[in-house]
């Protein structure tokens, strides 16, 4: 299962309208989707990289329109949707002390929470319930979210091929390190922070 998806994605990156499904699943991490934008990112630029920059700035952009979804999530629809999406992730009984240290940490949360693998729904809804600065959470959006994919493609870009080959020929070790990682981001947002 795993080997067609991975071939999938591949074939995919080939695509002309490949860009448009990066960029949905980027947009929907942001506000509400579990899975982020790595899993298709990742084998993209690894078939394709002389289009790294590309896609890291597809995934930036997107992302951070996402963000805005879920901001607009936390500030406007927290009472309904905002708090079924928080109860989800079982985060709610932590808003409220997470709203309070907006106050201080606001710009450090946002930054710090952007690039790791810590679901980012979480900080752009948190954001909104919290009323942080619009204007500020957009930049440190562009920042985190830059970073963090530009990073990515700038390793894939350099050192592709050998990812290339090692990802083939370990998928399944790679695609259990990718989920631990992902389970270990909600873990730590649930019971560290």
């Amino acid at each position: 299962m795993l080997r067609g998806l991975y071939n999938w994605t591949i074939r995919l990156s080939g695509h002309k309208h490949a860009h448009w499904a990066l960029a949905a699943v980027s947009f929907a991490e942001s506000s509400f989707f579990p899975v982020p934008p790595d899993v298709m990112l990742v084998p993209m630029t690894v078939a394709r990289p002389e289009r790294a920059w590309f896609y890291a700035t597809v995934c930036t952009i997107a992302s951070v329109a996402g963000a805005l979804l879920g901001y607009a999530i936390g500030a406007l629809l927290y009472d309904t949707l905002g708090h079924w999406l928080i109860s989800i992730y079982g985060y709610e009984d932590k808003l409220e002390e997470f709203r309070a240290l907006y106050g201080e940490w606001g710009a450090w949360i946002i930054l710090i929470k952007g690039a790791t693998p810590i679901p980012y729904k979480l900080v752009t809804i948190a954001s909104g319930f919290a009323g942080y600065s619009l204007f500020w959470f957009i930049v440190l959006s562009l920042i985190t979210r830059g970073a963090r994919f530009f990073l990515v493609a700038g390793i894939l870009n350099r050192f592709g091929e050998p990812i290339k080959r090692f990802i083939e020929e370990h998928l399944g070790l790679v695609s259990a390190a990718f989920a631990l990682l992902i389970v270990a981001g909600f873990v730590v947002a649930r019971y560290v922070i």
